[in-house]
């Protein structure tokens, strides 16, 4: 095993508040970990234009029907897999539109697998399984920057023509990459030196939720900013909040909105269009593909 020192990186350098938290009362070691924590976002807002270019990435993909691929190791393939994972209860998305990859496979969800974030055979092949395209994007996602995983599985993925994202918490200047877009949140040195499950984590947990959340937006899956496509399939909470949505936008009594929700098949989107339509589902099935699945578009009220 070749040993690279990474420790100019800005992920691995010390962080000199944090530097006595060994010695620290709780109440003052949580003061300064909130401190950082509060940062996070501001790091985040820095890098609006390219998470813009990313969403408008995405969206593109959506709408010729490609699809989202998120590929890291650790923490940040953990992340990617749980930002998927949450797509289809949240706007009842089709569980291959944004999948999440993480080196090792699914045993590496739980626990680490030695070896798995320098396999770059096996980045190769898992963008070849996924028949990854020119109408799928694939974002990479690594803190420090340097996973050979990550940036296999994105040459593969240019290779095959498909539009790529890169993700880290390092400058270019550090770590370099061949991206279509480039997203450098550069929150700062850790709490606890090279923990990247802290800041970094939660920047990537902030950039995924951003930028899945605007593109499924862009794509119609909420109205004003309620959660119209939610999957009442899942449980009985979800089937309450829809029949809520239906409430607020049609003004029904909960029975008659209850009601409506069964006609509509379970899909509050529906329900509001046949309501405001006069349609059965089917009529407002046609309309909303008739007008990309906005609901705004179909009422006209845009």
């Amino acid at each position: 095993m070749d040993l690279v020192d990474r420790g100019h990186l800005l992920t691995e350098q010390r962080n000199p508040r944090s530097a006595d938290i060994d010695r620290m009362s709780i109440a003052d070691a949580f003061d300064v970990m909130n401190g950082e924590d509060a940062s996070v976002a501001q790091a985040v807002a820095r890098c609006k234009p390219d998470i813009c270019q990313a969403v408008e990435r995405v969206v593109a993909a959506f709408r010729h029907g490609g699809r989202l691929f998120y590929l890291g190791a650790g923490t940040s393939g953990r992340l990617g897999v749980l930002d998927a994972a949450e797509c289809p209860p949240t706007f009842l998305t089709n569980p291959t539109m944004v999948q999440g990859i993480i080196a090792g496979g699914e045993t590496a969800l739980r626990r680490p697998v030695e070896g798995a974030e320098d396999d770059v055979d096996a980045a190769r092949c898992v963008i070849d399984e996924r028949k990854v395209g020119p109408h799928d994007v694939v974002m990479g996602i690594a803190s420090g920057g340097t996973t050979p995983f990550v940036h296999a599985a994105l040459a593969r993925a240019r290779q095959l023509g498909a539009a790529t994202i890169f993700l880290a918490c390092v400058p270019p200047e550090e770590v370099p990459d061949d991206a279509d877009v480039s997203i450098r949140v550069l929150a700062g040195p850790e709490v606890v030196t090279g923990s990247t499950r802290l800041k970094a984590g939660t920047a990537t947990k902030m950039v995924l939720n951003t930028i899945t959340t605007l593109a499924l937006i862009q794509t119609g899956k909420v109205h004003g900013n309620l959660m119209v496509d939610v999957d009442t399939r899942t449980n009985v909470k979800l089937v309450d909040r829809a029949i809520r949505i239906i409430g607020m936008e049609t003004g029904l009594g909960r029975q008659e909105a209850h009601a409506l929700l069964r006609a509509a098949g379970g899909r509050a989107k529906i329900a509001v269009v046949m309501h405001h339509r006069n349609v059965d589902a089917a009529g407002a099935e046609r309309l909303l593909q008739q007008h990309d699945g906005m609901i705004h578009r179909v009422l006209g009220t845009d």
